[in-house]
């Protein structure tokens, strides 16, 4: 099926009129930024109580009934403006709350203070996911507050802690968020000029591990050599996660192929910042290794600090392992393979405990039918480019979460970042000119949608 004939003169006033919004939108997106809502609770969680009114308040300016929900977590905020007769429904969503902004000594700049550079707007949230936020509420601007499509926008307030009320959200209010199509604002592009649906998402588990050998510390001189300490014990079955190669060495852990994409290493180099002289781990292509294979990565390591270390056996040591998953990896089967594999991988008959920090399932998407097709057809008429359709290494795991509640509906994963944005890091930023066109793009889709009945 071909998209839907959208004359150009209608084409030509809708990239008009998000032009003309551009510096409003921006000063919005601004005033957001300043607001730090790090959901994380170690923060203070008033912020994010002041992020959700100020949601609120632009969507109530847009003609939206708009509420404030939370459901044992952080606020969410809920708009709705119902649909023209005959037309769909279309959701859209986005988060408020941001990540932790770590030292500001690694930020050029205050990451609380939006500030431009080369065509940048760099803070926390300025990308992620701020700007999701606004580029659905200039898609209604660019209306003039009446799209031709009914929306429900849906603004999550704790996606960057695990986003653990919104089952219960979905579950109570699912109604209300039922649509016919889903926009998820919270991916990226593939590169500046070339925009991407996010087609497949791999899932996660978060693994505590702990090692012990001794019931408690003992001078390293008088009882090293035939004694084990627990770091070492600890290293040495972390090693055991990968094999001489760099891959999984994990039994039971599926993997896929992914697109073939131009994505020499080269680019990889530049975009992780890998040293000079460090080797690429794994084998197959980059993609696969990135997209759709999993990865272990040790995030974290409790252990007695370099600077303060006694000359001692450690009795126990902690580490945290992020392993990443195959889109469609059952976390629960993948937390038991890896359970299996530590346990039956532990050096010298040392105790080793497990516990599963965290969980969240992979997506792959049926890329295909009319809402797909008008989608790549917005993409392509706001930068002139055709679309890609890429997979991300991340994990999203609310996107499961969606697609599970709502069967039926086409589920669009779409963003506004770009391979500089460095979400979640120091000098987080969004490139203006991408944003503009990622705003066109959503003002199109709704438009064409609203055609494809008409």
């Amino acid at each position: 099926m071909s998209p839907v004939d959208l004359p150009a003169d209608r084409l030509d006033a809708l990239r008009s009129s998000v032009a003309d919004l551009m510096p409003g939108i921006r000063r919005d997106l601004e005033d957001l930024t300043r607001i730090p809502s790090v959901s994380l609770n170690s923060f203070d969680q008033k912020h994010v109580d002041e992020s959700a009114e100020a949601v609120a308040a632009l969507l109530r300016a847009e003609g939206l009934e708009v509420e404030i929900v939370r459901e044992g977590g952080a606020p969410a905020v809920i708009g709705h403006r119902p649909a023209p007769d005959g037309a769909p429904t279309v959701l859209l969503y986005a988060h408020h709350d941001v990540q932790p902004p770590g030292d500001d000594k690694d930020w050029d700049t205050k990451p609380f203070e939006p500030t431009e550079r080369d065509g940048r707007l760099y803070g926390r949230g300025a990308a992620d996911d701020k700007a999701g936020v606004m580029a659905h509420v200039a898609a209604l601007r660019a209306h003039g507050q009446e799209p031709p499509v009914g929306v429900t926008i849906f603004v999550e307030g704790e996606e960057e802690v695990g986003s653990d009320s919104l089952a219960t959200i979905l579950e109570r209010h699912g109604e209300r968020l039922r649509a016919d199509a889903i926009v998820l604002a919270d991916s990226t592009n593939w590169d500046v000029g070339t925009p991407a649906l996010t087609t497949t998402l791999r899932g996660m588990i978060r693994v505590a591990v702990t090692v012990r050998t001794l019931d408690h510390s003992v001078h390293s001189g008088m009882f090293g050599g035939p004694v084990p300490d627990a770091i070492t014990a600890l290293v040495r079955l972390l090693a055991s996660l990968h094999d001489d190669a760099g891959d999984v060495a994990v039994e039971g852990l599926a993997g896929g192929e992914a697109a073939e994409l131009d994505y020499p290493e080269s680019r990889l180099r530049a975009e992780s910042g890998l040293l000079e002289g460090v080797e690429l781990i794994g084998s197959g292509s980059i993609l696969a290794r990135l997209w759709t294979r999993p990865s272990i990565t040790t995030i974290g390591i409790d252990a007695p600090a370099v600077d303060t270390s006694s000359n001692t056996l450690v009795p126990s040591a902690r580490a945290k392992v992020s392993v990443r998953l195959a889109p469609d990896q059952d976390p629960r089967q993948a937390y038991e393979a890896v359970r299996t594999h530590l346990e039956k991988n532990t050096p010298w008959g040392a105790r080793v405990e497990l516990t599963l920090d965290d969980e969240g399932s992979g997506f792959s998407a049926d890329a295909d039918g009319p809402v797909y097709d008008e989608a790549r057809a917005a993409f392509s008429d706001a930068w002139g480019e055709k679309p890609v359709d890429i997979g991300v290494g991340g994990s999203i795991p609310f996107v499961a979460a969606f697609a599970e509640k709502f069967p039926d509906a086409a589920i669009l994963v779409t963003g506004v970042e770009d391979p500089d944005t460095r979400a979640h890091g120091a000098n987080e930023s969004l490139h203006l000119g991408e944003f503009e066109k990622v705003c066109v793009a959503e003002a199109v889709l709704l438009e064409r949608l609203g055609r494809m009945t008409s």
